[in-house]
């Protein structure tokens, strides 16, 4: 993607959070991060700015395209950013990976295993949960679990310690239930470790709902002060907070999907969850071109992605029932050669996952839906105000721009649709005018010079276009009209007439009949930016030419400088000042150096005239 590409694409993307992904030509991903704010996060990268970094700047100079995946807070980007650095290594993550990451909480092998918080990851056999916020609100998350469940956070050692002494005083304020007491079995501890496995992973609702059972058995029992202490650890579990979506275990070898059906284009989102971490999205955008239901589509889609694949996940998330997902389950299962599960989830975690995944699918469909239609739309409304056939797919715009008499020049932008087509500018220099500027004269060489090229056949004057915006009002539009109509052409020439702040305000017919366009902002903003661009092309130009007829008076007259050597000397030194400062030696690197010499005398001779006089 081009840069002005990618500026429009980070253009379009949302206020909400979530995290994008830079990569390189060859699909690398190159750099990860996460924003509050995609819109303004990503569109940065793409601005120039002085206050970019070296680093900054070498990142995006290798960006070839970059993608987003939503989430539905920053905690979740901030997760879901640390778990895409730990997948793909990105080479501009570097600093990320030290133990200024976000931390993981790791549960220990052993008959009495412990919880501890750790920067890293390691195959050492432990589970690691994570990663997850900053370190102090990860060991207050942690706290709150191990509290919750009274587990012990002394640094006593079981079953080592279990029976030696007296419990510590977290055990007589309620924060622990004395695991280092005889009548504490390890079954019993192991049970609650698993219980606040399920709470890290991000189960809450199975962990109450299974120790809720358990108080009322035991309230049933008449075993009320049993049922008390559940009741306690109910409540604290209850008033645990900041519950995130994506953290690992949540789901294990998954692929959930999104399907959005718009009023333009379609889309499917596929997330890929890989050892409960959000590995991968996948979007497509595609049209239905039988109107097919979202049943029809989703059925369609499902077997011609998963069908050709070797490898499958063991589940596959869908967001509606497409009635046949018995028999595909049945055929993939067949083609793994291992089970796959194919539904539609009811409650629970991964119906939050299948609504981020609808969301994405939403997302890109509305994006590239609304960028497509609001073109058509304001190429319709400018046919139906200009009385077109149809609505304009391109349009040529002129300008001409001097200081005088002499360095008159033009310019030509297209535009295809509402965007501009660069590589189909062109530019003129006037060789016709004598005497005095003449803007209408002027125009009339450039259209006839133009219509003539196309004429010829010469391809880089076709085809010809739907529409002339000439800068400037009736009379301008009327003497391009003139030369049209000398060569038959009917194409149809508006004047662009701006206000007192050089804006376009209205369109002029060679007629003197006037369109106001300010009335539409979307009329009004793109024949603004025509206008500006022609200008801005045509200024470029006659600075140019300016400049080199400055150069070129300034070297009249020196003994074996031609025009040919005048331009090698402006190529190499850019201004009139710098050839003067130039020695005999920088000279003759350019010209011969007979030629160095009479340009060297011919500066300094004038200087040295200059302070006698």
């Amino acid at each position: 993607m081009t840069k002005d590409e990618l500026r429009e694409k980070a253009g379009a993307l949302p206020l909400l959070p979530g995290v994008y992904l830079m990569m390189d030509k060859a699909g690398k991903v190159i750099y990860v991060g996460k924003a509050k704010k995609l819109k303004n996060r990503v569109s940065q990268y793409f601005q120039e700015s002085a206050s970019h970094t070296a680093k900054t700047r070498q990142m995006v100079s290798q960006v070839d395209h970059f993608d987003t995946i939503f989430v539905s807070s920053e905690f979740e980007a901030l997760v879901l950013e640390n778990s895409l650095i730990k997948r793909h290594m990105p080479r501009y993550n570097i600093l990320l990976k030290d133990d200024k990451g976000y931390p993981f909480v790791r549960l220990s092998r052993e008959t009495y295993p412990r919880f501890t918080m750790v920067h890293k990851w390691a195959s050492d056999g432990a589970r690691y949960f994570g990663p997850f916020g900053g370190r102090f609100e990860t060991r207050q998350a942690l706290d709150a679990v191990l509290s919750a469940l009274r587990l012990p956070t002394c640094g006593r050692k079981f079953p080592r310690d279990i029976g030696a002494e007296r419990p510590c005083l977290n055990f007589h304020m309620g924060r622990c239930d004395g695991f280092c007491r005889p009548e504490m079995t390890a079954e019993e501890y192991r049970r609650r470790i698993e219980q606040a496995v399920l709470m890290l992973e991000g189960k809450s609702k199975q962990v109450l709902r299974e120790m809720t059972a358990e108080m009322e058995a035991e309230a049933e029992a008449l075993r009320f002060e049993r049922a008390a202490l559940l009741r306690d650890r109910i409540n604290a579990i209850s008033a645990l907070s900041k519950k995130q979506t994506v953290i690992a275990g949540l789901c294990a070898d998954t692929d959930v999907w999104g399907l959005y059906k718009g009023a333009g284009k379609c889309c499917y989102a596929v997330l890929h969850m890989e050892e409960g971490n959000l590995a991968g999205r996948e979007t497509e955008l595609f049209s239905a071109p039988m109107e097919e239901t979202e049943i029809e589509m989703l059925s369609a889609l499902t077997a011609q992605y998963y069908l050709p694949r070797a490898i499958l996940p063991h589940e596959i998330l869908l967001p509606i029932d497409t009635g046949e997902c018995e028999n595909l389950s049945e055929v993939l299962t067949k083609r793994a050669g291992h089970k796959v599960w194919v539904h539609v989830p009811r409650r629970g975690e991964k119906v939050d996952l299948q609504a981020m995944a609808q969301k994405n699918a939403a997302e890109e469909a509305e994006r590239a839906t609304s960028a497509e239609e609001r073109v058509a739309h304001t190429l319709e409304l400018l046919e139906k105000m200009l009385d077109l056939p149809s609505p304009p797919k391109r349009m040529e715009s002129f300008d001409i721009s001097n200081t005088g008499k002499s360095d008159i020049v033009a310019s030509m932008v297209v535009y295809s649709g509402a965007r501009p087509l660069k590589s189909a500018y062109r530019r003129f220099r006037i060789k016709e005018l004598e005497g005095h500027p003449d803007d209408y004269a002027s125009m009339r060489e450039v259209i006839r010079r133009r219509l003539q090229r196309a004429a010829d056949g010469d391809e880089k004057f076709l085809p010809l276009p739907d529409v002339f915006l000439i800068d400037g009002g009736e009379t301008h539009a009327q003497a391009a009209q003139a030369v049209a109509r000398e060569f038959g052409v009917s194409v149809p020439i508006f004047g662009m007439v701006k206000d007192d702040r050089h804006r376009t305000r209205a369109l002029m017919t060679p007629e003197g009949r006037e369109i106001g366009i300010v009335g539409n902002p979307a009329v009004f903003t793109l024949i603004g930016q025509i206008q500006e661009e022609t200008h801005r092309f045509a200024i470029t130009y006659h600075h140019e030419s300016h400049s080199k007829s400055a150069t070129r008076s300034l070297l009249d007259g020196i003994p074996g400088v031609g025009p040919k050597r005048r331009e090698e000397l402006r190529k190499r030194f850019g201004t009139i000042k710098a050839i003067r400062e130039a020695d005999v030696e920088a000279l003759a690197a350019v010209v011969p150096r007979g030629a160095a010499e009479a340009v060297w005398k011919h500066f300094h001779q004038e200087a040295e005239k200059g302070e006698k006089d």
